[in-house]
């Protein structure tokens, strides 16, 4: 029986050493796409002249790349109407810039992105949106009775379409927070919607706590940005139970010279309301 046992446990190690194997696993991997970020907001109350577009290039999931930036693009919106253009300048960061847009609401706009000799376009519509009326907090409406939340109080246009989307972000907060409304059940009325924070050790999420500060934006989008960004929302928000496997999200950005070498992102232009909050 020792001999046994002497044998064994040399055979055990040797088992378990040979589980230290390195693996190596085939990752699907994408040809680098064109990056377009190219959110015009309009807030109420100011001219919206100043407007920023970035380009930069995608890259594969375990990449170390940082700068993917990308300079030497031909970046121009021109408003369909009017045919009125507005040239955006390359700041050799990936970043193009304007200081003459001319916002106009439920007018057409059209971008063009000239790179690598290849031509992206994208058209949407500057949709207006409605106002904040009051920006309250309480503990009712949320998941949980006992965690702070605020709430953002606005009318809903009557006998008209309207889909928006809320940005909330807590200041120290790295990313904001996106949520999206239909009105296809509330057209006309008054509306109430709530943000809560559940805490949450995974992520470091702590509860709103008095003294907080939560910058809230409410911006009016079109139809198909609201389907784009109500996926977006989904995927981000992780798979659940019953979610479908996460796809390639395409944007509006169509490559008009290839087809296949759509560039990532989306074209959106939208009028905004943006407030602040001190929790109490």
């Amino acid at each position: 029986m020792k001999t046994y046992f002497r044998i064994a446990i040399p055979l055990f190690i040797l088992f378990l050493s040979s589980c230290e194997d390195v693996i190596d696993v085939d990752v699907q991997t994408a040809p680098a796409r064109l990056t377009i970020e190219a959110s015009l907001d309009w807030e109420k109350g100011t001219q919206g002249n100043a407007q920023t577009i970035k380009l930069s290039t995608s890259t594969p999931f375990f990449d170390t790349t940082t700068n993917t930036a990308v300079t030497g693009a031909s970046v121009v919106v021109t408003n369909n109407t009017s045919a009125a253009q507005f040239v955006f300048s390359d700041q050799n960061n990936g970043e193009y810039t304007t200081q003459d847009f001319v916002p106009v609401l439920n007018q057409s706009y059209t971008l063009e992105v000239q790179y690598n000799g290849e031509t992206y376009r994208a058209t949407e519509t500057l949709m207006p949106v409605t106002d904040i009326t009051e920006l309250t907090q309480s503990t009712e409406d949320g998941f949980d009775d006992e965690v702070l939340e605020v709430n953002v109080i606005f009318t809903d246009p009557a006998d008209e379409k309207n889909f928006y989307l809320f940005k909330f972000q807590k200041r120290g907060d790295l990313l904001p927070e996106l949520e999206e409304l239909d009105d296809e059940f509330v057209n006309g009325n008054e509306i109430s919607w709530y943000y809560e924070k559940e805490e949450d050790e995974d992520t470091n999420t702590e509860e709103f706590a008095p003294g907080d500060i939560v910058d809230v934006e409410l911006l009016g989008i079109s139809e198909a940005y609201h389907n784009y960004v109500r996926i977006l929302i989904e995927q981000s928000e992780g798979a659940g139970l019953f979610s479908t496997t996460p796809v390639a999200l395409r944007g509006n950005c169509i490559n008009v010279d290839n087809e296949e070498n759509y560039a990532n992102g989306y074209f959106r232009v939208s009028q905004v309301v943006r407030e602040s909050y001190t929790f109490q």
